[in-house]
């Protein structure tokens, strides 16, 4: 778990995601993979400044296909959005570091 990020594979997908306490952003990536190369550093600073509110996890596509299948992912990186369990939002490509905090700002607690 480095820089705070967790590492998925189809056998620690379901009990991770069903077991988190705080949200989870799941990143399909592939080594490959220009954008999600660009996203990394990002995701990895987020998931630091965001301990304890907010999970990141990633999951290579190549190695476990059976879950880009599941979650019909067609294009990398997407960023699926987990809270309770349930995929709440699908951002697809690569963003800015502000603009992904934008879009992941209503699983944010507020802050004050």
């Amino acid at each position: 778990m480095a820089d705070g990020i967790v590492t998925l594979t189809t056998s620690t997908f379901d009990e991770t995601i069903n077991s988190a306490s705080t949200p989870v952003v799941v990143d399909l990536w592939a080594e490959w993979c220009g954008p999600c190369k660009m996203i990394a550093p990002i995701l990895a600073e987020i998931a630091t400044e965001q301990a304890g509110k907010l999970t990141i996890a990633k999951v290579n596509v190549d190695e476990n296909p059976d879950l880009a299948m599941r979650y019909n992912v067609m294009s990398i990186p997407t960023l699926l959005v987990f809270d309770g369990g349930e995929v709440r939002k699908r951002l697809v490509g690569a963003k800015g570091k502000g603009q992904l905090l934008q879009e992941l700002s209503e699983f944010l607690p507020a802050s004050l």
